[in-house]
């Protein structure tokens, strides 16, 4: 059996898991750099029976799967990968399997956006190294409004982090509740609200078709000269060329982003022309907590998978469909 591991971008996965549990005679290939042309990610994957991918790095609809003939196993960091086509995995009779994960990486990578932006971190551990000393004065954040867009797991989070920081702490989600705002310690107001008043807004929804483009030109517009705002979520949420708008015009202090339309992010990209962002490449979740869960949970997974009883199994169905690839 091979194994492939993805876009293991930092060269860790190696050391963050003990491979020598796996079946013997397994092979495991660890690729550092990442693929996004379809034709040469089958050809690299032709003849592996296994792959497992980082959410969501490298993709895997349809038009891939079905052209992987010798795929198997599919497996995800953490329980879902919205860029995994996990129905045509069913159809195709490709297990698709999930690994768990482990700490609080995106809530207190927030913060260290929200943190580095008002105080200006970046800027003076350069200008500092260079031989200026004090050359920014920081905003501090008692006192000020965080407006949190979805209080989920992570944006419960952020919103606890925010309490005790003596912020005042609003949301909006299109499903959010009164009471569940009150639960969170944050007070339930509508979308313009949101942005007009708060002096952080912090994205924390799921991507999906009706999120896709939550955040655009009329929101933006709305948020005040001073504020900042924060995405750690998923790129396509926010309209980029609304929000490379108001950062070229200033109209808001600056933007913290650790996620993109396009990742790895392109060498051209606006985004990093910028003085006012803040910028990190998609590492919410890359702790070494999370990697090492990511990483045991695939070992874990392939050895239930040659077992005959795969476990933490994302389309279940497939466990009832006859295997359409010439399983023995």
């Amino acid at each position: 059996m091979k194994v492939a591991i993805l876009d293991d971008y930092q060269s860790v996965a190696a050391s963050m898991a003990d491979w020598s549990r796996l079946p013997p005679g397994t092979q495991v290939e660890f690729f550092h750099d990442h693929l996004a042309d379809p034709n040469k990610l089958v050809e690299r994957l032709k003849g592996f029976q296994v792959v497992m991918g980082m959410r969501e790095r490298t993709p895997f609809p349809r038009a891939v799967l079905a052209r992987l003939l010798e795929l198997r196993l599919l497996i995800t960091s953490g329980g879902r990968n919205a860029s995994f086509d996990t129905e045509a995995a069913t159809e195709l009779g490709i297990t698709v399997c999930g690994t768990g994960g482990a700490g609080e990486g995106p809530t207190e990578l927030t913060w260290g956006l929200i943190l580095g932006l008002a105080r200006q971190i970046p800027q003076e551990d350069q200008r500092t190294r260079q031989g200026q000393w004090g050359t920014t004065v920081g905003v501090g954040m008692h006192g000020k409004t965080l407006g949190l867009l979805g209080l989920g797991h992570i944006g419960s989070q952020v919103a606890r982090v925010g309490n005790a920081l003596d912020m005042n702490v609003i949301a909006w989600s299109q499903n959010l509740t009164a009471q569940r705002a009150a639960e969170c310690q944050a007070t339930l107001v509508d979308k313009d609200t949101l942005f007009r008043d708060a002096d952080v807004v912090s994205i924390h929804v799921r991507l999906s078709p009706r999120t896709r483009g939550l955040v655009g030109a009329h929101e933006l517009a709305l948020m005040k000269p001073t504020a900042y705002f924060v995405n750690i979520s998923r790129g396509p949420i926010v309209d980029e060329k609304a929000l490379l708008d108001v950062l070229r015009r200033k109209a808001i202090a600056g933007a913290g982003i650790d996620t993109f339309d396009i990742e790895p992010l392109p060498k051209d990209h606006p985004f990093l022309t910028l003085s006012n962002t803040l910028l990190t490449p998609h590492v919410g979740y890359v702790t070494e907590e999370a990697y090492r869960a990511y990483y045991t949970g695939t070992v874990d997974c392939v050895r239930a998978f040659a077992s005959g009883e795969p476990i933490r199994v994302v389309n279940t169905e497939v466990l009832n469909t006859p295997q359409l690839r010439g399983a023995e």
